[in-house]
């Protein structure tokens, strides 16, 4: 028989899941021996509950995005795209970009997948607060991991940044400085409640989603780098 789907853990969900597991099981069978009734039954609710959000929030589902165009940059997470703006980049590339910032609520997927093809030439972590993501401040306040990737279509770059919220507590990249990367790949994984944000070069994108927009990661294409020979004559 065929199963209709099948429900994929993120490895780094595996550890916390265990230790959760773990936890619950011993507290419902104290309760079991040492109260039983009513109490254990409202505990073993409760449990099952809050198991299965842990569950669901590190789900990694398999999605593989099949390329139409070289240029395409695919979303590198799952969300609402809460900003689509010029702005000045001044932490790391110091000019003006088009920020596109893509919020995750806490029943979303959490893990991020790489926008382009390319190459990591800059990865950077840096300690900060953890103001609400959807904030303006938090892209420069709060915790992040910067990652800025030299695209192999027309070797323009495109800053990715990931960005720690009021409940995540620990941001996972994978990326390092001379990593070759890819689509389908993963860059990381941002533990409850997060946002990411790309910073395109102005005048060298098309843009396919708005302020508002829904997006998946590694499927939804939100943005393409103009056509080489649109680009050499502007």
């Amino acid at each position: 028989m065929k199963i209709p789907f099948r429900i994929y853990i993120h490895k780094e969900g595996w550890k916390l899941l265990s230790s959760v597991a773990l936890g619950l099981i011993t507290i419902n069978l104290l309760l079991f021996f040492l109260a039983g009734g009513i109490t254990f039954s409202i505990s073993l609710v409760i449990s099952s509950v809050l198991f299965l959000f842990f569950t669901n929030f590190f789900r990694s589902p398999r999605r593989f995005y099949q390329q139409s165009h070289p240029g395409d940059i695919v979303s590198p997470a799952d969300g609402k795209v809460v900003v689509v703006e010029p702005v000045y980049e001044n932490l790391l590339l110091k000019e003006k970009r088009l920020q596109v910032s893509i919020f995750m609520s806490v029943t979303d997927v959490h893990a991020n997948w790489y926008p382009l093809a390319g190459k990591v030439i800059h990865y950077s972590h840096r300690n900060g607060n953890y103001h609400a993501a959807w904030l303006p401040k938090a892209s420069s306040e709060n915790e992040r991991s910067s990652v800025i990737i030299r695209a192999a279509y027309n070797q323009q770059t495109v800053l990715v940044r990931q960005i720690a919220g009021a409940l995540a507590r620990r941001i996972v990249t994978y990326a390092h400085t001379g990593k070759r990367c890819k689509l389908n790949e993963h860059l990381g994984f941002i533990k409850f409640g997060s946002r990411v944000d790309l910073f395109f070069p102005l005048e060298s994108v098309d843009m396919f989603v708005e302020q508002g927009a829904r997006v998946k990661g590694n499927k939804t294409v939100i943005a393409r780098f103009k056509d080489k020979e649109r680009n050499e004559t502007v």
